[in-house]
C-alpha cells in the first residue's frame, strides 16, 4: 500500500484517485464528456457513405463528424473520432480535496490525458493514462504522500451502434455505443494495486427540445478489493444535461450527476455533482473547466480541473 493508504486505509487514496484521473470519477479513472455535454452529429454525412474509411484511408476532411469528446464531465460521448484520425483530450491540471473523520487529503493530477485513434467509421481506440499524481492525507499532524506516474493506463475500444452520423430510422434523434475498457497496474509504487481490471461502458446521447442535450452513462466496473483479495463490482451511473449558453459563441454549459454503487469493492455509495462550460475556439480545438462537489460523505468534498481538446 502507498503512504497514504498505510495511515489511513485505501479509501483515502481511491477516493482521491477517483476524481483526479482524465476519465475521472469513473473508480479512478478518467472524467469525461461530451462538447457541449451531447454533441450533435452532422446529420449530412452519412454511414453507408463513410464506410470505406479505416484507419489507412482516412475521412476526408468535409465527411468528418462534428467534433465530440470525453471530457469534461463523467458521462461519455457515444461518438467516435473519425477513421484514420487522432483525437487528444486532456487535463492540463486536476485537484480534488476531502476532509472527513479528521483527515485531510488532497490530490493532484498533471496531465491527465486520453489518446484517441479512429480504426474504422463507427470504431476508435483509446489509450488513457496520468504522467503524474501526488496524493497526501494528513491526520492529528501526521502526514504521508505519494507520487508518480498516476494509478494504471486504461485501454477503451468505442463502438458506435447508431446515431454515429445521425439520426437513424427508428431511433430517433439518438446515439448508442458500447466501450469495453482494461485497466493494466502500470502506475508508480503504490499507486496502483498491482491487479488487472476491467469492464464496460454504454453511453447513450438524446437530443432534447429547445436545444438541450442529455447523455445517460451505464457503467459496469470489476475492481480489485485489497482488504477481501478478491474482485467486487461498481455500478457507475451519470446522467448530464447541457446547453449552449446564450449570447456567447462557441461556449456551452452542463450539469451533472454521477453515482457510483459498490458491492463487494470495499467502498460505500458515492454521490457527486458536477459542472462546467466548454469553448470551441474552432472546429478542431475546445477548452474546457469544471469542477464536482460530494453530495455523500464518501464522495470527496471538492474538485477542480481545467483541461483541453484536439484534433487532427
Amino acid at each position: 500500500m502507498c503512504a497514504a493508504q498505510s495511515l489511513f486505509g485505501g479509501a483515502v487514496v481511491w477516493s482521491m484517485l477517483a476524481l483526479t484521473d482524465t476519465s475521472a470519477a469513473h473508480i479512478g479513472r478518467a472524467a469525461d464528456a461530451p462538447v457541449p455535454a451531447v454533441a450533435s452529429p452532422v446529420a449530412a454525412n452519412s454511414a453507408d457513405a463513410k464506410a470505406a474509411f479505416h484507419l489507412f484511408n482516412p475521412t476526408p476532411r468535409h465527411l468528418m463528424r462534428e467534433m465530440s469528446t470525453d471530457r469534461p464531465d463523467t458521462t461519455e460521448s457515444p461518438f467516435t473520432v473519425d477513421a484514420g484520425h487522432v483525437q487528444v483530450e486532456l487535463s492540463l491540471i486536476d485537484y480534488a480535496y476531502n476532509h472527513d473523520s479528521g483527515v485531510r487529503s488532497d490530490g493532484l493530477s498533471i496531465l491527465p490525458a486520453n489518446l484517441k485513434v479512429g480504426l474504422l467509421n463507427h470504431v476508435d481506440i483509446q489509450f488513457v493514462f496520468t504522467p503524474y499524481v501526488r496524493v497526501k492525507a494528513e491526520a492529528d499532524d501526521i502526514e504521508d504522500a505519494e507520487d508518480g506516474f498516476g494509478d494504471d493506463t486504461q485501454i477503451r475500444l468505442k463502438i458506435n451502434l447508431w446515431g454515429n452520423d445521425g439520426p437513424e430510422a427508428g431511433f430517433g434523434e439518438t446515439a448508442f455505443a458500447i466501450m469495453p475498457f482494461i485497466n493494466f497496474p502500470t502506475g508508480s509504487g503504490d499507486l496502483t494495486n498491482d491487479h488487472v481490471e476491467g469492464g464496460i461502458i454504454l453511453p447513450l446521447a438524446i437530443a432534447l427540445p429547445a436545444d438541450f442535450a442529455l447523455g445517460l452513462m451505464a457503467e459496469v466496473d470489476f475492481v480489485y478489493n485489497e482488504s477481501s483479495g478478491d474482485y467486487g463490482v461498481a455500478f457507475v451511473h451519470t446522467a448530464t444535461l447541457g446547453h449552449d449558453i446564450p449570447g456567447v459563441e462557441n461556449l456551452a454549459g452542463y450539469i451533472e450527476y454521477v453515482g457510483i454503487a459498490p458491492h463487494d469493492t470495499g467502498s460505500t455509495y458515492q454521490a457527486i455533482a458536477s459542472g462546467g462550460l466548454t469553448y470551441a475556439i474552432n472546429d478542431d480545438w475546445v477548452i474546457d473547466v469544471g469542477g464536482t462537489a460530494g453530495i455523500s460523505d464518501s464522495a470527496d468534498d471538492f474538485s477542480l480541473f481545467v483541461g483541453t481538446s484536439f484534433r487532427y
